[in-house]
Parts: C-alpha cells; structure tokens; sequence
C-alpha cells in the first residue's frame, strides 16, 4: 500500500459532512460506523478499505467513543488538526442540541402524562442496554475463560457498587487477558498518512495521562463544577467497549454524589437512544440538568467538552504509534481481557440502575421485554422502539 496521503481537503467540507452525518446517522454506534464507511470508502473517497480498517481497529482498541473518534480520525486525516474538530463539532453540534433542548422540556414533565413518558424512557433503556451487552457478550466473550471473567467483574461490580470498583475490574480485565486469552493474536496494518508524528503524539499522550490524573484526585470538597467536569473527564477516558458502558461510570459520577436523580438520569438515557449522532451527547442533557451553578448551557457545554476530550485526545497520541502496537499480541490480549470485564461491568449495570429503576410491575416487563425482542430480533430502529415504549406508558394513565 502506497504511502500517500489523501487528498487535502477544506475544513469547511469536513464540516459540511459530517453535520449531515450528525443529523441523520440513526441507530448507535456499530450504524455509525456504516455510514462512515458508505460516505468516506464508498461514495467520496476519502479512504480505502484498509485505511479505513486500520483506524477502525484503533478506536476499537482503545477507551472511548468509538465512532466519534473514527470520525475525529477522518476529519484529521482529511484537512489537519482543525478537520478533526470540524468533524466532531459537526457530527456531535445536533444531537447535543436536541438532548439540551429535551433537558429544558423535561423539567416541565411533573404531570402523570410527564411522568408516564418519563416511565417509557426508562423502559427503552432496559432494551436498549441488553441489547448492547448481548451483542458485546457474543463479540468480546467468546470463550469460557472471557466468559468467566465477564462473570467475575459482574459480580464483584454489584457486591461493590462504586466508581473504585469499576476501575478495579477494568484493571484485573488487563491483569488477567495475557493469561486468559492466548488466543487472541494482533492484526497489524500499514503505515497511516498523518501531519503529526510520534513526539506529537507523545505530548498528546502526556496531556491526556495528565488530565486523568488530576480526574482521580479527590474532589469532595472542591466547588461544584470541577467536581462535575472531573467525573465527566474521568468517564470518558475510561469507557472501553462502546458507548452503553458510559452509563455505569455517569451514574457515579451524577446520580450517587446527588447532583441529579436516577429517574432523570434514565429518562435521559433513553431519549438518548432516539437521537442521531453519538450518545455521549447524553452529557449534554445531563450538564443542562446539573447546571454546575452558572446556568444550564454553559453546564451543557462544560461536560460535553469533558467528556468527549480525553477520547480525542488518545485517538490522536496513539494513530502515530498504531502500526507498531498493533504488531503485538500481548497488547491485544490486555485489550481482550479489558473488554471481556467490561461485558461484566455492563452486566451489572443493567441490574442496577436500569432494570431496578424502570420495572416495577407485571406489565413493565412485559413492555420492556417486547422492546427488546422488537430492537434485537425484529431490527425495529430505536427511534420506533422509543415510541412504542412510550406509547405503551402513556396508555396505562390515559382514561
């Protein structure tokens, strides 16, 4: 494969792109990665086959959103370090918009029929998140030994039940995987074209490892808004497996130290589900309903920019070290081994807070579990599922 790079382009044509990606790009994560590859392999090419695999392969591995850093990735490649933000901006920009926009409208949901449609989020949720950890289990648990160690992290995760815990699991997963999983082998691909090198990515790197550890630090008695930007930043960076397994993390970071509460914070959730673009535009929502004490945009704005960071910024430091990382099978068996926990780590979080929150009754069951059968067998669009479940909600308080 040539060296080459792509063609330059403007900054303003990754933006145009991907604010129409942004738009339109329904059905969570693995879709968007669909879109990408018809867009940019397909219809414009931007990328080949492998160009576009190798990048892929890289989001997967490391922690974070996986779409909005392939897209990230794309818009660098593309027209530099400001393509990388015009093709977030505008892949994130609408659904952030429309979950602010929901955060406001939802503070004057307190009726039985708000309530009701509250209720019905919740119920996508359940759905939505045992879809995600049936699909992760069947993808990064494919053996005994992974599976057990997704049974572990489950467990030791619910008798746990806090933020150390989960980075426990997380760590044991990459302690336990050059053990566990010797199957595993590592797929190197060529060399990507880039306009920054390894000393750049290195000091990205540096910056990124910074930033974690100053999220770690104990903030307890700090004001409210490095408080919140904190666990966004410390949730973002520490999201391996895709977006679902955020929820776990945000829910220490908003719902126990009290700055919002659970039946909000689900419901948030599951508006989220309808939504183009990436999920983490959930922080969105969640700031607005924060407000950190200057007001619900600026509240929006600080944790969107909290929580997406750190994935850019790993994305960034590691495309210049990829081609030999992904050479070595030890890494890629500390990965199966950090994912295989996060299988248990998800596991655990649709027990609690997503089942024990939203079902209550017979007839919850009943809903959420159609939802489910709807969403993984039938491929109903999460859009349709959000609708049924809501539907279904309202009529048990209509007259």
């Amino acid at each position: 494969m040539s060296n080459t790079s792509a063609p330059a382009g403007s900054v303003r044509e990754v933006l145009a792109v991907f604010l129409r990606l942004g738009a339109s790009s329904f059905g969570g994560p693995i879709a968007h990665l669909g879109y990408f590859h018809r867009e940019f392999v397909e219809r414009r090419r931007w990328l080949d086959d492998e160009r576009f695999g190798q990048m892929l392969a890289l989001c997967q591995f490391l922690p974070g959103p996986a779409s909005s850093q392939l897209g990230f990735s794309i818009g660098l490649l593309r027209a530099g370090g400001w393509g990388g933000v015009a093709a977030f901006v505008g892949f994130t920009l609408p659904s952030a918009l429309l979950m602010f926009a929901f955060a406001v409208l939802s503070t004057h949901l307190s009726g039985a029929l708000g309530q009701a449609v509250i209720h019905g989020l919740k119920l996508v949720a359940v759905a939505v998140v045992a879809q995600g950890l049936l699909g992760m289990a069947r993808r990064l648990t494919p053996d005994l030994p992974r599976l057990l160690l997704a049974a572990l992290a489950a467990l030791l995760v619910t008798i746990g039940g806090n933020a150390w815990m989960q980075l426990f699991v997380v760590a044991l997963g990459a302690l336990l995987g050059p053990w566990l999983c010797r199957s595993v082998t590592a797929h190197p691909g060529g060399r990507l074209p880039l306009r920054h090198g390894r000393r750049g990515g290195a000091a990205l790197l540096a910056v990124f490892a910074g930033l974690l550890l100053i999220s770690l630090l104990p903030w307890s008695g700090a004001p409210a808004w490095p408080q919140v930007t904190a666990g966004f930043y410390r949730a973002g960076a520490l999201v391996f497996g895709g977006g679902h397994v955020v929820l776990p993390l945000l829910k220490q970071t908003v719902v126990d130290p009290g700055w919002l509460d659970g039946n909000s914070f689900l419901a948030g959730y599951g508006a989220a589900q309808a939504m183009p673009g990436p999920m983490f535009s959930l922080a969105a929502f969640l700031g607005e309903r924060i407000g950190i004490g200057h007001g619900g945009a600026l509240g929006a704005t600080v944790c969107l920019l909290a929580i997406f960071l750190p994935g850019l910024l790993l994305v960034s430091a590691a495309l210049p070290f990829w081609q030999a990382l992904a050479a070595r099978n030890d890494a890629a068996r500390v990965l199966a081994g950090v994912n295989a926990a996060v299988v248990g780590l998800l596991a655990a979080a649709l027990y609690d807070p997503v089942w024990t929150s939203a079902v209550h009754r017979p007839l919850d069951v009943v809903v959420a579990l159609s939802a489910f059968a709807l969403l993984a067998r039938a491929r109903w669009p999460a859009l349709a599922i959000v609708g049924w479940c809501v539907a279904a909600s309202l009529l048990t308080v209509l007259p």
